[in-house]
């Protein structure tokens, strides 16, 4: 295996890796929508059991390096509300420099959005959803990508850990790997494409104008998405792609939920953030694909989503996870 320290050779297209021995900081944001329709359980948990774990790894619970914003919090500035999640994430980035690590952690509800800017394979934007959401709306997978990844410099770390629905591309990062560590291209689901032709042909058949109506919109939203499917991988590549080492584990794939649940000895937690904490704690050294492949596994045969991880230039998988 290759040693955890030291700088690490320039991949070919400029994007350097981080060392992740210099400054460190962190966000963390778990939201239960306390009194919301869809309240959760179990996303300010998972920011206990993050922090927690980030702190054997260097990550120290001070107001300059670290940030929680949660709604049992009283102070308003730690509400996880738009504006403190914007400005938060603005915080994260400011001041990065090569070899520092940067770590996100959002655990809460996430939504999906028409794409305008055809960089989607699936035709929408991915969202996540701040605690004032009704009156300020969600915050969009372009705009997260334009703060917390396009802002970082060359060589600079951000690890995001999205454990929140339809999160895949959460980050908008062009790079998506396998357990083998293996790049593979980004698809839109030919499952959920089926599917998605089914429910609109039977609206279609129903007679009801506003479900022939829905039905046709659906259809046309389907065949639409499956045919820019080539063109939204090169726009994102184009556009989305950094010379900083951003890392994204996200809980599910763009057209899945991921699962607010409870695990024995653990209580209340996000599946994705459980297995990721479990992976890291008692994994020892692995490389990222191991990583990936050890959260699907705590995952396997209980729930349906399925972890993915991505990153914002063409990276070797098979390196020590170090962040």
């Amino acid at each position: 295996r290759s040693p955890t320290t030291g700088p690490q050779a320039p991949p070919s297209n400029g994007g350097l890796l981080s060392n992740c021995q210099g400054n460190k900081k962190a966000l963390l944001i778990g939201i239960n929508y306390f009194g919301q329709g869809g309240e959760l359980r179990g996303c300010i948990n998972d920011v206990k059991n993050i922090k927690s774990l980030i702190q054997t790894r260097g990550f120290y619970d001070d107001p300059s390096r670290m940030v929680i914003l949660t709604d049992d919090q009283r102070d308003p500035q730690y509400q996880p509300t738009r504006d403190n999640i914007i400005q938060a994430m603005h915080w994260l980035v400011d001041g990065a420099q090569p070899n520092d690590s940067l770590f996100f952690h959002y655990s809460g509800h996430g939504s999906q959005k028409t794409d305008h800017d055809s960089d989607e394979v699936d035709g929408t934007d991915e969202t996540i959803v701040p605690v004032d959401y009704k009156s300020a709306g969600d915050i969009v997978d372009d705009e997260m990508n334009a703060i917390l990844v396009q802002q970082l410099p060359r060589g600079a770390r951000l690890t995001a850990i999205f454990d929140s629905c339809h999160s895949a591309t959460a980050l908008d990062l062009p790079f998506i790997y396998d357990t083998y560590g293996q790049p593979k291209q980004q698809k839109y689901s030919k499952k959920q494409a089926g599917t998605n032709l089914l429910e609109a042909g039977l609206a279609l058949k129903g007679g009801n104008p506003l479900a022939m109506f829905s039905g046709a919109k659906k259809a046309y939203g389907t065949l639409s998405a499956l045919a820019n499917e080539g063109n939204a991988q090169e726009i994102t590549a184009q556009t989305r792609s950094t010379q900083a080492d951003a890392i994204m584990f996200s809980g599910c794939k763009d057209y899945q939920t991921s699962a607010d649940t409870n695990v024995s000895g653990y209580g209340a937690t996000g599946a994705a953030s459980f297995a990721f904490v479990n992976a890291v704690r008692t994994g020892g050294q692995m490389t990222f694909a191991e990583l990936l492949a050890m959260m699907r596994d705590t995952l396997y045969g209980k729930y349906e989503q399925k972890i993915q991880m991505s990153t914002g230039f063409p990276t070797d998988m098979n390196i020590p996870f170090v962040f």
